[in-house]
């Protein structure tokens, strides 16, 4: 299938924001992100869509009205974590664009509108809190803690917001975005590699649900001084406790069936011959279960604590169930598509908890990288889920 000007599009936004390691850097109201939020905007009024921004700037591009009646909505997001890869959140983006484009040249006349949406700060990597712009319009999370968290270097959101056009005083719920929301479908590239096993041997899998997940930050405190004339025994270095509670989370971990890993960290003053006065590390933690989540927490804080920590949540989103009857209407209308669950957090994940009848496609990974310039889907696999996509939202729309 030679889906509608999607390869041409993957080529427009491949260069936008790459680095040298291969990856791409695309974070939420910086330079690149406007680039893509301009580009997402040429190219859905170029397919005669209606492009509105809610509370928060996500972009939402409707063909039909859906203040007349609730639409079917698609897309996903198209920033990145640091040197991610280049189809987790763009590949969404880009099949709904598509689908939306062979339905609508293709002579498909919809009973109900019809939405592709761009979310803004999906993966959190400068403000720290996953699917910042399906937080706020839900309510998941509050104006005030939105607009004051801040990038590395200090800068609020609600300042970056203001330098990037948009007035965070707009920040909160926003039930005029929800109540055009009928039902969501989130095509992402898949996160993981079952699709690529045996079991499954599928291009194309529907999700069923998302494992709890959250994220914490640990604060080490110690006292700077020098690296070279300070006697061990005199030393207190809070890198140390930072080390072991990352042994003691990859122990805990196991014994709890979840993953937990630290990737992210701040040291003061951060010199090579300097002992450090402060750690910050963030964890990021997931399981099948609650419990599994919260037991690993609980012990990892003790643990932490014990060495002086203190520990402070960020984001936790629980169990997240996507609509049932909307997942096996996808299955059947793909052909009987496996159903599988997914450790990743998403979009459709955030609107599923505040109500909207929600689900996903995955597209095939085979080497089950993301967050990697490795991550990758082969091209047949994704105009494989461009034509999922576009049976899925005519069958939804009809």
């Amino acid at each position: 299938m030679n889906a509608p000007g999607f390869l041409d599009r993957w080529a427009e936004i491949e260069p936008i924001g790459r680095a040298a390691s291969g990856g791409y850097r695309r974070f939420a109201w910086t330079r690149e992100d406007a680039v893509l939020r301009e580009w997402f905007e040429g190219e859905a009024s170029a397919l005669g869509l209606d492009v509105t921004v809610d509370r928060a700037g996500n972009q939402w591009a409707w063909w039909g009205d859906p203040d007349a009646r609730p639409g079917i909505v698609t897309g996903s997001h198209l920033d990145s974590v640091p040197d991610g890869g280049a189809f987790d959140g763009p590949l969404g983006v880009l099949s709904a664009l598509a689908a939306v484009e062979g339905l609508k040249f293709g002579g498909f006349q919809p009973s109900r509108p019809i939405g592709v949406v761009n979310f803004v700060d999906e993966e959190g990597a400068r403000f720290g809190v996953a699917c910042a712009g399906s937080r706020v319009i839900t309510g998941a999370m509050s104006a005030d803690r939105a607009a004051g968290l801040k990038d590395h270097q200090g800068t609020t959101l609600g300042e970056a917001m203001r330098a990037a056009g948009r007035n965070p005083e707009h920040l909160g719920r926003d039930e005029e975005t929800l109540r055009r929301i009928g039902a969501f479908v989130e095509l992402h590239v898949e996160q993981g590699k079952a699709l690529a096993t045996e079991e499954y041997d599928a291009a194309i899998g529907v999700g069923t649900a998302i494992w709890p997940h959250g994220r914490w930050r640990f604060d080490f405190a110690g006292q700077a001084n020098h690296a070279g004339t300070t006697r061990l025994v005199d030393r207190d270095d809070p890198m140390l406790a930072y080390a072991s509670t990352v042994l003691a989370a990859r122990r805990i971990a196991g014994n709890h069936d979840a993953v937990a890993t630290f990737g992210k960290l701040l040291v003061e003053p951060n010199g090579v011959n300097a002992i450090p006065s402060l750690v910050r590390a963030w964890l990021d933690a997931r399981a099948p279960s609650e419990q599994d989540v919260q037991g690993l927490l609980a012990e990892l804080t003790t643990a932490a604590q014990e060495l002086g920590a203190t520990v402070s949540e960020e984001s936790w989103t629980g169990n997240t169930l996507f609509d049932a009857n909307l997942a096996e209407r996808m299955s059947e209308m793909l052909g009987d598509a496996p159903l599988l669950g997914t450790g990743a957090g998403h979009d459709a994940g955030i609107l599923a908890t505040a109500g909207v009848p929600s689900g996903m496609l995955f597209v095939r990974n085979p080497t089950g990288i993301s967050h990697s310039p490795a991550e990758f889907a082969p091209e047949a696999d994704c105009l494989a889920g461009v034509q999922a996509l576009t049976t899925v939202v005519r069958g939804l729309a009809a």
